[in-house]
């Protein structure tokens, strides 16, 4: 008679996998904290990272706060950026006509740098409507290209089938062309996730307000170069978790559409 698994077996298997996933994050931090150790660099240029994490589990308040904000805004950004791109995708999808009015206007507003949008602090102020503004135009172009490529990816026959059985545009594109587009929209949503998180931080540095990017620039104006990196560090933890959530359920998807 079997009993139940030894728990020091599946303990041994999480380290592992663990080691396998993240040995190049503590190699990384192994070197960072040896070579400020051995060269004795100044802590207002580079802190150690136990430094660096004393911080963040001393004052998790302030990291927390202004963690928030920028997720907050982040997910909202990236919702609208990925809504409006989406939307102009289906648009360009309908007409040539308008498909050759809008891929240029949407490849000219999306090339423009990150900095040079500093211009709509002009128009909606030096405030979380400007980070919003910022972050909305960073999520619409994955969003715009990979939907309108995706639109165009139909299985082979299917589209000459819907036109024999005399389907209408609209059953066409909701039973046809929109399912088929899904998996190049998620793939859109699992690349815009992090640039939304660290675009976000970029703007709140650049207008001055609450979140992590604004933390980073007061703490490394104070010459609190620890706090500065934990809000990288925080930032970054962001970032990860985004992509993984979506890259989990991009892989959900895709495994029920195929």
């Amino acid at each position: 008679m079997t009993g139940p698994p030894r728990k020091p077996g599946r303990l041994a298997g999480a380290l592992k996998s663990a080691i396998s996933r993240y040995w190049g994050v503590a190699a990384i931090l192994i070197v960072w904290q040896g070579w400020v150790t051995l060269t004795g660099v100044n802590a207002i240029v580079m802190p150690q990272p136990a430094t660096v994490v004393a911080d963040i589990l001393i004052s998790p308040g302030i990291y927390l706060r202004n963690g928030g904000q920028t997720l907050l805004l982040a997910a909202l950004g990236l919702i609208i950026g990925m809504g409006l791109g989406t939307l102009i995708a289906v648009i360009a999808w309908t007409s040539r006509v308008m498909s050759g009015v809008l891929v240029p206007l949407s490849l000219v507003f999306s090339s423009v740098p990150i900095v040079m949008l500093m211009v709509l602090a002009r128009i909606f102020g030096y405030d979380v409507k400007t980070v919003l503004a910022i972050v909305v135009i960073i999520s619409f172009f994955p969003a715009f290209v990979f939907t309108s490529a995706g639109l165009k990816i139909l299985p082979p026959g299917s589209d000459d089938l819907f036109k024999v059985l005399g389907a209408s545009p609209v059953r066409r594109f909701v039973h046809l062309v929109a399912p088929a587009a899904l998996p190049s929209w998620m793939m859109a949503l699992r690349l815009a996730a992090p640039p939304a998180v660290l675009s976000t931080m970029v703007a709140e540095f650049l207008m001055g307000t609450a979140g992590l990017g604004n933390m980073f620039r007061a703490a490394a104006t104070d010459f609190q170069t620890d706090r500065a990196f934990g809000a990288s560090v925080v930032a970054t933890i962001i970032s990860a978790i985004c992509f993984t959530a979506s890259t989990v359920a991009e892989r959900r998807v895709c495994e029920k559409w195929r």
